[in-house]
């Protein structure tokens, strides 16, 4: 059996960084207030950001999404990788990733629970471990969106103790903006600005998870008050790139 490929970086060995976030969104849209003066040709108008923007349409990721099963099967022909994957968020897009990728593959869970500490250290509680053994196994961690990095860093020690011939890491979206850890990310799909994403695997209060498009929320007060903004929004913002090789 032969490695992949691509060289696989040790497990907490620095990789390039996609690239910086660039495409921001355009100034929101005016909309008429009531009262205004009519000397002034801006009166009687306010800024309003919609509490709900479409980030990234269902076409957009699923074409993302079969990229990157592409370039995982190129970069492991000839082995069996085990993707991990921690519940819940990440398991719609490591579902539609294994079949993008059509390659020999095992997959396995972790389910993790955080201290009152964990936000500034990244130390987490396993609350389910992983199956398989990962002893001499090329092993993809599968994350839905990486943030600080803390935690996946915390977690990459733990699997690289496990002695796996290779460690990497696949994330569908990296919210750079946050990161306080340098963590390697060696598969990207999006780099996405610093909001509240809901869809695709991301939760509102454990819901919206099946949702095929990724939603900015600006405003969660008003979503909360009323889920049916969830359903209006048409068009992405294009507030997102896909990270340059």
């Amino acid at each position: 059996m032969t490695p992949p490929k691509t060289p696989a970086p040790g497990p907490l060995a620095s990789v390039a960084s996609p690239g910086d976030l660039s495409n921001a969104p355009g100034p929101p849209a005016s909309v008429p207030s009531p009262g205004g003066s009519s000397q002034d040709p801006l009166a009687g108008f306010h800024e309003e950001r919609p509490a709900v923007r479409l980030l990234v349409d269902r076409e957009a990721v699923q074409g993302r999404v079969a990229e990157l099963g592409a370039e995982l099967r190129a970069d492991y022909e000839g082995v069996e990788p085990v993707l991990v994957s921690v519940l819940r968020g990440g398991v719609v897009f490591l579902a539609d990733l294994v079949r993008a990728a059509a390659m020999p593959c095992r997959v396995d869970f972790m389910a993790i629970s955080r201290f009152d500490a964990s936000e500034d250290t990244g130390v987490v509680r396993i609350e389910k471990d992983l199956d398989l053994d990962l002893s001499g196994a090329h092993v993809l961690v599968v994350e839905d969106i990486v943030d600080t990095g803390l935690t996946l860093t915390y977690l990459l020690r733990v699997l690289a103790a496990r002695r796996p011939a290779s460690l990497r890491v696949c994330a569908l979206l990296d919210k750079r903006a946050r990161r306080i850890v340098d963590v390697p990310l060696s598969y990207v799909g999006f780099e996405v600005p610093d909001v509240f994403l809901v869809g695709y695997g991301l939760d509102l209060d454990e819901r919206e998870r099946g949702r095929g498009e990724l939603l900015a929320i600006d405003d969660l007060r008003a979503v909360r008050g009323n889920p049916a903004l969830l359903d209006l929004p048409t068009r992405p913002d294009g507030a997102w790139e896909t990270p340059r090789v």
